[in-house]
């Protein structure tokens, strides 16, 4: 991670005349991409390391066509020889979908909705002028390859990870007619592709009725496409959670402001009828998505919003229509959003009456392992010492696995988040078994040299994992920090209610 420090760095120095005062690196994200924040005397920037430089040429280009077209999206300052680091505007931290989680269904969220799909208007029909789609990353079109493309990623990645029989050529028979009927759209413009609340950045307003400003990043997945697609993809994420009278009248709003752009009407019948289809292809494609994240890549986050996407569907498909007849499709869709389907991803939960207590303790191999006093005994106990130590880096050596330097150590250099991903597929067995047997204790401890870096953080990350996932009570105690009297510097960064 150095080394990526250094080199950021270095095209900052190149391009501004001088370092930056200091360097944050920002949390991942989804991709392999890193980010980083660079600090100078009066602003900062976003440092972006990317090893598919095809990726970051599409990005680079699309963005300084839209910011020629004064669209939202940030300005690229710089760009390395070799393509893998440039330099971007900084919208800051505050995503809509982290407003929405802070705020609500609030009238001041709607108007940020209702702006950022006048700003996704803009972006599709001024930025499609003049585009160069030979520049895109993957299909130039999302046209009917690119859809059969999502369509079999469901079926791949979800559907057939069921196990559940059907007819598969019937399906794939089906498949074919949606994206016959999907591609015979009337407007085709910039598909932003993977339009959703956590790709709007929100600035504050700096005076009063002023507006706060949205801006876009991550589109360069984008390619021609119907503009129903990103509209379908923000208003039905299933993390938003959107309430069925706001995608109504948001998709209202924005069909008036595409007609005021395009400067023609729309038939509106005919432009929503095709918008549910793109609503049913985004829904199948996050489904696909959650499926090889989760049931291929036991990634822990990705399984438990399977339920909230399954819910998602079901809702869709009882209320809406797509305006094409699709039986075997209809089959397979209504075995997947079954009440036991959803049953079987959806995790057993804590209540007010759940009796059960769950100790996450921290220790040190070199002293005595925690005892447990409840009167069971069992438990769990992890050795974290497979694990490269950060206690070895001169840096660290009196950090512990709650500062910031540690973290990302452990995240970035270690195979930590493989080592966690496994243990919580062991502990959540017992957990949803003692929850619904009514059982009241368990402990779970993680030990490494010292006490200090891998096992505070492991035993963090598992508090977390539980409050998340089963809403269960958890006691959380560092038995060596707390030996020591340590004083945490950033006491918010532990898992809340600990």
């Amino acid at each position: 991670m150095q080394h990526l420090v250094e080199s950021i760095s270095a095209l900052y120095k190149k391009w501004n005349g001088q370092s930056p005062l200091s360097v944050d690196l920002l949390p991942q994200s989804g991709s392999e991409r890193r980010y980083f924040r660079l600090h100078g005397i009066n602003n900062s920037i976003i440092g972006t390391y990317g090893a598919n430089i095809k990726e970051n040429e599409t990005f680079i280009y699309f963005s300084r066509h839209f910011k020629e077209k004064q669209l939202a999206v940030p300005e690229i300052f710089a760009v390395s020889e070799d393509g893998m680091f440039y330099l971007q505007q900084d919208f800051g931290d505050v995503s809509l979908l982290n407003r929405l989680e802070a705020e609500g269904f609030t009238e001041n969220i709607y108007a940020l909705f209702q702006q950022s799909l006048t700003a996704l208007a803009l972006l599709q029909v001024k930025g499609d002028e003049g585009l160069d789609y030979s520049q895109c990353l993957t299909n130039a079109e999302f046209g009917k390859q690119a859809i059969m493309a999502d369509l079999l990623y469901f079926k791949y990645y979800f559907l057939d990870a069921l196990r559940k029989p059907y007819d598969k050529q019937k399906l794939i028979d089906d498949f074919e007619a949606l994206s016959n009927y999907l591609t015979h759209t009337e407007y085709k413009y910039f598909m932003f592709r993977d339009f959703q609340s956590r790709n709007i950045m929100i600035s504050p307003s700096f005076g009063k009725g002023q507006e706060a400003s949205v801006h876009f990043i991550d589109y360069q997945g984008g390619m021609k496409g119907a503009p129903q697609y990103d509209v379908a993809s923000m208003l039905w994420q299933a993390r938003a959670n959107l309430p069925d009278e706001w995608k109504n009248d948001l998709l209202e709003d924005y069909m008036k402001s595409f007609e005021n752009i395009i400067g023609q009407s729309i038939d509106k019948a005919i432009f929503r009828s095709q918008y549910n289809g793109y609503v049913l292809i985004r829904l199948l494609q996050v489904l696909g998505a959650y499926g090889f994240r989760g049931l291929f890549e036991r990634k822990a986050h990705f399984l438990t919003s399977i339920p909230l996407a399954l819910r998602n569907l079901r809702d869709f498909f009882n209320n809406q229509s797509v305006g094409i007849s699709l039986p075997e499709f209809r089959k397979v869709l209504d075995i997947c959003v079954a009440d036991e389907v959803i049953e079987q991803f959806t995790p057993t939960q804590a209540d007010e009456n759940t009796p059960l207590v769950i100790k996450v303790h921290s220790f040190s191999f070199r002293k005595q392992t925690p005892t447990d006093d409840s009167g069971n005994g069992g438990g769990f106990i992890f050795d974290c010492r497979g694990i490269l130590n950060p206690g070895r880096v001169d840096s660290m050596k009196t950090q512990t696995g709650r500062d910031k330097d540690v973290k990302d150590f452990l995240e970035q250099q270690t195979k930590m988040p493989e080592f966690l991903n496994s243990v919580f597929d062991i502990v959540d067995i017992t957990v949803e078994e003692y929850i619904q047997r009514g059982f009241e204790s368990l402990m779970i401890s993680f030990g490494c040299t010292g006490g200090q870096h891998r096992s505070v953080y492991a035993a963090d990350a598992m508090a977390r994992h539980l409050k998340n996932k089963f809403k269960v009570k958890v006691e959380l105690k560092h038995i060596v920090q707390e030996e020591k009297n340590w004083q945490n510097p950033l006491p918010s960064q532990a898992p809340k209610g600990e």
